[in-house]
């Protein structure tokens, strides 16, 4: 009876040491490191291009959705919804937008959010260039 319940408590051992093992070897589904690949080329309010542009239009993309149940409770707010899906969905809009338009780049991105008793917004707005062709002079 006992080397039967050492034996069970060995194999369990086993089994819990190799699952932890087995699960610790796992990377996360979600990698962090790669950002997406978007058809045009971003510049944030505080960057620049290195090559001369000419401006086509400016651009903007909003969105609102509900507020999901893991930010209220007992109708009062626990969490602000700034969600990296959301914010992606919306600059992939607008570049697709901008590429449509003959765009190379986005300059001058700005991403806002605010939240009301009931639902979360998302703007996030950007001009659309087109660089400059660059001459070659000859000497």
């Amino acid at each position: 009876m006992k080397t039967n319940r050492k034996s069970t408590i060995i194999a369990l051992f086993i089994v819990h040491f190799s699952l932890f093992i087995f699960i610790g070897c796992f990377r996360p589904i979600v990698y962090l490191q790669n950002s997406p690949n978007y058809p045009v080329a971003i510049f944030y309010d505080n960057q620049r291009p290195d090559r001369p542009f000419e401006p086509i239009k400016e651009l903007e993309s909003t969105e609102e959705v509900p507020l999901e149940s893991r930010q209220t409770a007992n109708r009062r707010m626990l969490s602000r919804g700034n969600d990296m899906q959301q914010k992606e969905l919306l600059l992939a809009r607008l570049t697709i937008e901008a590429k449509k338009l003959g765009a190379d780049a986005l300059v001058g991105v700005r991403y806002k959010y605010y939240t009301t008793q009931t639902h979360n917004g998302f703007l996030l707005t950007g001009l659309a260039v087109r660089y400059r062709k660059e001459e070659i002079v000859s000497q």
